[in-house]
């Protein structure tokens, strides 16, 4: 095997790991991950776990830049190869120049490796059979052994991983000396056998900061704490459900009376998503601020919950943590697909308010301020993140905890309101913004009742068939919806150095791999406005947005075009000033993958890059 080129790199590649799952793998990848934040430098892992039982496939793969980049690059430099289900495809997907370090226990014939690839061999088997005698603990060190390897070649500072192993292992003393004897037996062979195997390096940095690292999931179900929440019904399914036991442990510390021990919350994992909704909008209608969190499947089957939510006017939040689909294939994989489904959700004439994330700090943001816009609005409020931005941990600002924060629980008829003599019609528009008064179960004892409808009725809520009672109706929902505008996260700008024609309008999960991506493209000539889109209803900033560039890009996760097809269905955008990039495949969009694709629609339409003046 002739010896290839070498990718020499510092504190800039992309590692994957190819494994099996069951075999214990994950916790030492998370392990390995986390050494690079204790060093200062800027990590970005994400698990790819197709669906699927122990003992099939599983990769991890671990993106490490001293830039701070957090999405998707593209390409592997270095591929631990771990599985030989998946040896062929892991071995292509190794860039030109990478490495391949496997177990060569056993030899492989040269058929099984590229020439443009470095390929570093370690005996694991042997070394773990040598060591141990029982056939779990060989299995389980086995990767802590190839952590240890790699973090020699890497020129990691091993106290660091050392130290997480402890922290990990506190107050198991059994379980902490093998691991660290397992680290340090990888170690010793990989600085007496594979010194100088890898042109990929790490040296300290200090470019992590105050940020913290944390998974979506877990920054909603604290969002939905510090936003006042106290009920949450749910049924598991991937990849939301360990977004309710997030808030189930927040709400064990943070929702329990300290005098009394009490504990202030209601967390009811219900028989299915029918039964999970109708508790939220039972909830919602008796004054609680409760949510639900599901994935598609689950908002297919609250359809008519929903609905009733938005006719009666009920606050109701739905965490919608969006997945592949159809439900049996690609639960575990991450796409931006229930965008229509959601905006349009339910039966009759229905638009709902949708908030889009892009990082765990938004997740944490948008959980508190949808529970606020639930309230105020009176309707269902969705949080759209999705498999990537939920299940991922990711390096992210801190969050903003203000205890002197008070809830906008919007229009809600007192007591004292009532006994003044304040008329009280339960779907009247007071005062032009859509949004009728409410009054809390049991508010007066005579006066402010009245029958929740979900059916068509009169503004006090008497049951009418009436054509211009239900255009009444019908009209002041769009008034309301109209008016959500104004309270909704507005979309933000990232204007481009260099004067430019194209726009492009991006959103969600999608953020870090299209800074990158601007970047890179900026570089070739081709500078380009963006729009990080962060709710809909759409404000008008968007539709100025696109009046103002000659063609706008929209990138999605999604085959059908959803964010397109809204921005031309409600902001009466012109279809054909818009070109869409799709990404589908279930992966995270890569920087790369933007890039190509901008760079080679730009090249289509025969637009020449800018080339600077060198004099200048």
């Amino acid at each position: 095997m002739k010896t290839a080129t070498r990718i020499e790199a510092v504190n800039d590649f992309v590692i994957k790991f190819a494994n099996v799952n069951g075999s214990g793998s994950a916790s030492a990848n998370e392990l390995f991950a986390k050494a690079f934040l204790r060093m200062g430098i800027p990590v970005s892992p994400r698990n790819i776990f197709p669906s699927n039982i122990q003992g099939l496939p599983t990769w991890y793969e671990v993106r490490v830049t001293e830039q701070g980049h957090l999405g998707r690059r593209g390409g592997v430099d270095l591929m631990v190869a771990m599985n030989p289900q998946t040896w062929n495809a892991d071995v292509k997907e190794v860039d030109a120049g990478g490495y391949l370090f496997y177990d060569n226990t056993k030899p492989l014939p040269p058929s099984k490796f590229r020439d443009d690839i470095n390929v570093v061999g370690m005996p694991l088997t042997e070394i773990c059979n040598a060591t141990y005698e029982n056939p779990r603990e060989r299995q389980l060190f086995k990767n802590i052994i190839y952590v240890g390897a790699l973090a020699g070649m890497l020129g990691m500072e091993p106290e660091v991983i050392a130290e997480l192993i402890g922290e990990q292992y506190k107050g198991k003393e059994k379980l902490l000396k093998p691991n660290l004897n397992a680290l340090q037996l990888g170690l010793n062979y990989a600085r007496e056998h594979l010194k100088d195997a890898l042109g990929l390096k790490t040296k300290r940095a200090y470019n992590v900061g105050e940020k913290i690292f944390i998974d979506g999931n877990s920054a909603a179900a604290l969002g939905c704490v510090y936003g006042g929440a106290t009920v949450c019904a749910w049924y598991p399914i991937t990849p939301s459900s360990s977004l309710a036991e997030a808030f189930t442990f927040y709400c064990s510390k943070l929702r329990v009376d300290k005098a009394t021990g009490k504990q202030k919350y209601a967390i009811v994992q219900a028989e299915d998503e029918l039964a999970s909704i109708g508790i939220v909008t039972g909830a919602g209608w008796n004054g609680a601020r409760a949510f639900t969190a599901t994935s598609g499947p689950g908002i297919s089957l609250m359809q008519e919950f929903i609905g009733l939510a938005y006719f009666a006017e009920i606050p109701v939040t739905i965490i919608d943590v969006q997945r592949g689909g159809p439900s049996t294939g690609m639960p575990t994989r991450t796409q931006q697909s229930d965008v229509t489904t959601c905006a349009y959700a339910s039966h009759g004439d229905t638009k709902h308010v949708l908030l889009f994330p892009e990082d765990p700090n938004e997740c944490f943001q948008f959980a508190a301020e949808a529970l606020d816009l639930a309230d105020r609005l009176q309707t269902p409020v969705f949080l759209m993140t999705d498999l990537d931005i939920g299940m991922n941990q990711r390096l992210t600002a801190p969050f903003k905890w203000d205890d002197s924060r008070r809830y906008d629980r919007g229009k809600v008829m007192t007591a004292e309101m009532l006994e003044a003599g304040k008329e009280f019609g339960r779907y009247l528009d007071v005062d032009g913004d859509g949004i009728p008064f409410r009054t809390y179960p049991g508010t007066h004892p005579n006066k402010g009742a009245y029958f929740t409808r979900g059916t068509s009725r009169n503004p006090y809520a008497v049951y009418s068939e009436a054509g211009p009672d239900y255009q009444y109706n019908m009209q002041r929902l769009l008034k309301k919806h109209d008016f959500a505008k104004t309270l909704v996260p507005k979309p933000v700008l990232t204007p481009s150095k260099e004067p430019a024609r194209f726009g492009i309008i991006y959103y969600g999960s999608t953020s870090p791999s299209m800074h990158e991506a601007l970047e890179a493209l900026a570089t070739q000539g081709v500078f380009i406005n963006a729009l990080r889109i962060r709710a809909f209803p759409f404000q008008d900033e968007i539709f100025d947005f696109v009046a103002s560039h000659t063609k706008v890009f929209v990138v999605e996760q999604n085959r059908d075009a959803q964010l397109k097809t809204l921005l031309v269905n409600d902001a009466g955008i012109n279809p054909a000033s818009l070109i869409s990039v799709l990404h589908y495949d279930g992966t995270p969009i890569t920087a790369r993958f933007i890039q190509k694709e901008i760079a080679e629609i730009v090249s289509a339409l025969n637009v020449r890059p800018i080339k600077k003046d060198k004099a200048a």
